[in-house]
């Protein structure tokens, strides 16, 4: 992440994902803060992002983009419940991003088998870039 703006960009499409299915819950919220904190987003900073619009910025690099996607699929398993919105909604998103569908599907099923959502950050990887060969 280069800019406050693009930091800012990629926190504002993460709370609008967050909140997809009608609600923020605490877990979603408190991942959120932890992503801002990573991104050294202050927390006053972080408050007034949920009373902003949502701008999308162009993400250029294909591994942040991957990061990107990864954390908003986290997102959508940190609740414990997965919405039809969600499943929906992180499609499309990932399709704008420009990333593989197959590879995101064979993400989103490995994240769904995992016990606690999460993958191996290789796996992950690798997972994109075997769609390249």
């Amino acid at each position: 992440m280069n800019t406050e703006v693009e930091k800012r960009s990629l926190l504002l499409e993460m709370i609008a994902f967050s909140t997809v299915d009608g609600q923020l819950h605490k877990r979603e919220y408190d991942f959120l803060w932890l992503v801002a904190q990573e991104l050294n987003i202050d927390f006053d900073v972080f408050k007034d992002l949920f009373h902003q619009e949502t701008t999308k910025k162009i993400i250029k690099s294909e591994f942040q983009r991957i990061q990107q996607f990864y954390r908003l699929a986290l997102i959508m398993h940190c609740d414990g419940i997965l919405h039809e919105k969600e499943a929906i909604a992180i499609q499309q998103i990932a399709i704008e991003m420009g990333l593989n569908p197959g590879a995101v599907k064979r993400v989103l099923d490995l994240m769904k088998k995992a016990p606690n959502a999460m993958i191996d950050p290789k796996l992950l990887l690798r997972v994109f870039q075997e769609q390249h060969n």
